[in-house]
């Protein structure tokens, strides 16, 4: 036999194998935090929800592709990738395959799936969740389509159900909705089908949220004892400055409480407010407009966030269609600034005990309270750390009465280079008023102010995850 043939043979038979083992052993679980506002894993350690969305990730890259990809957001500290399985059926993947077969949700294809889990087992071994989209929201909705539907409350239930048996073992987070609104006590059924197939297949293994259209709020669809684990809300595209705070601010005051976050704020290089009449393609969101939104969001109660870029989460290149105006391919946009940033503030976060994390607007009463330089902060609930926000680098106020600790430290981090400028140590007491480095569009900073005595380490290099050393 040709050497180079039993190379390959040998390969494939490690490959195989490797496959084996991940199926036949559960990747950790996640679950929601003891305060209802975090999310952790089963062990109790925390998780900081970093997603990025690439819708189309199953259907248009090749599994080569697939590779570069998560080994690109894994390196820059990525925790979830967001993708759907069923986006138009009619389609092909990139091998030919399409996801079902006559169109019929209880007849799925096995070679479209077997690259799914090809995608799914290349994450896990990367230390990535798959924020899974059992089908984007065209295929159940009833608003502006026509029958023959894609889904009915009847065939919703055992399409979950294989999903769910079919990935219980895997680091997923079940994701419904697929950018669209319920608008119906049908479409209502269809969905709550849908989640109850995937609890019966999974044993309720997975979390379980909803991508709303946006601008919308899964919770304004279902109320907070429902069948959903946390919310999500899209903030969407529509302008510069746009406050997805307020989104958080909402979801936080809702009771039970239950954690939320971001799912699709505005996306790098997406051309601003692109579905108005006026929008110009040349106007497109830039690294600064992804900062903003991430810690607007976080610092107003979110409990992570979810990055997006116009060519990725299309995975868009010249062999498929553009839609809004993509720039150039996705594997030429994967080091995109920001990108890089949202894993800096991955690290920002995780340098301390963030789930200690709460709002608190009283703790700046003057500075900035509305348009594109609006202040926001969080404390501990022991009072032990604040981090707060100046997106334009204005000055504010901080009333230090609020912060428990004799002498505080005070560090300058800065968004765009994960930079951290220890500049002054104090003692605490009355109010302060700081003036961040620099101001202006795209100047943004944060302020840590800490207990000098707690020792909390300047924020450095997060390890990459590994599920084998979980284990």
């Amino acid at each position: 036999m040709d050497r180079r043939l039993r190379r390959g043979s040998f390969a494939c038979a490690v490959l195989l194998l490797s496959c084996s083992v991940l199926a036949q052993t559960a990747a950790p679980r996640l679950k929601v935090s003891p305060n209802h506002r975090w999310l952790q894993y089963s062990d109790g350690r925390p998780f900081f929800y970093l997603g990025d969305t690439s819708w189309r990730l199953f259907p248009n890259v090749t599994r080569e592709q697939a590779d570069l990809y998560l080994a690109n957001r894994a390196a820059k500290g990525f925790t979830v990738i967001q993708a759907c399985i069923l986006n138009n059926v009619d389609e092909p993947n990139a091998y030919g395959d399409k996801p079902l077969i006559d169109r019929n949700p209880q007849t799925p294809n096995e070679a479209y799936f077997r690259h799914v889990d090809y995608i799914v087992n290349k994450a896990e071994q990367l230390g990535l969740f798959i924020g899974m989209l059992p089908t984007w929201g065209n295929n159940w909705t009833r608003h502006n389509a026509k029958p023959p539907y894609l889904f009915t409350v009847e065939n919703a239930r055992p399409y979950g159900r294989s999903l769910g048996s079919r990935y219980r073992n895997k680091p997923i987070i079940w994701i419904l909705g697929g950018d669209e609104g319920i608008r119906s006590d049908e479409e209502r059924a269809i969905v709550e089908s849908l989640a109850a197939g995937l609890r019966a297949g999974d044993g309720g293994t997975h979390l379980i949220t909803y991508h709303p259209r946006g601008p919308g709020r899964s919770s304004d669809y279902f109320p907070q004892e429902s069948i959903l684990d946390f919310n999500m809300y899209q903030s969407s595209h529509g302008a510069h400055d746009h406050d997805n705070g307020l989104f958080a601010e909402h979801d936080y005051a809702l009771q039970p409480a239950k954690p939320t976050l971001d799912g699709e704020p505005r996306y790098e290089t997406l051309p601003v407010g692109f579905y108005y009449p006026e929008a110009s393609k040349y106007d497109r969101f830039d690294d600064y407009d992804v900062r903003q939104a991430a810690y607007w969001s976080i610092l107003s109660g979110a409990c992570g966030h979810t990055y997006g870029n116009n060519n990725i989460w299309q995975m868009w290149d010249p062999n498929h269609k553009p839609e809004i105006s993509p720039n150039m391919p996705w594997y030429q946009s994967l080091d995109h600034p920001g990108a890089f940033q949202m894993g800096l503030m991955r690290r920002l976060f995780e340098s301390r005990p963030f789930q200690k994390l709460v709002p608190d607007a009283a703790l700046v009463p003057n500075g900035p309270t509305s348009g594109g330089a609006k202040i926001r902060a969080e404390r501990t609930d022991d009072g032990s750390f604040a981090f707060i926000y100046s997106p334009r680098g204005e000055s504010f106020t901080i009333d230090k009465s609020r912060l428990k600790a004799a002498r505080l430290k005070e560090i300058w981090f800065d968004p765009r280079y994960g930079a951290s400028y220890h500049f002054h140590s104090t003692t605490n007491e009355g109010y302060q008023t700081y003036a961040p480095p620099t101001s202006g569009r795209g100047q943004d900073w944060l302020l840590i102010l800490e207990d000098d005595a707690a020792g909390f380490p300047v924020p450095r290099e997060y390890k990459l995850f590994s599920w084998a050393a979980a284990r």
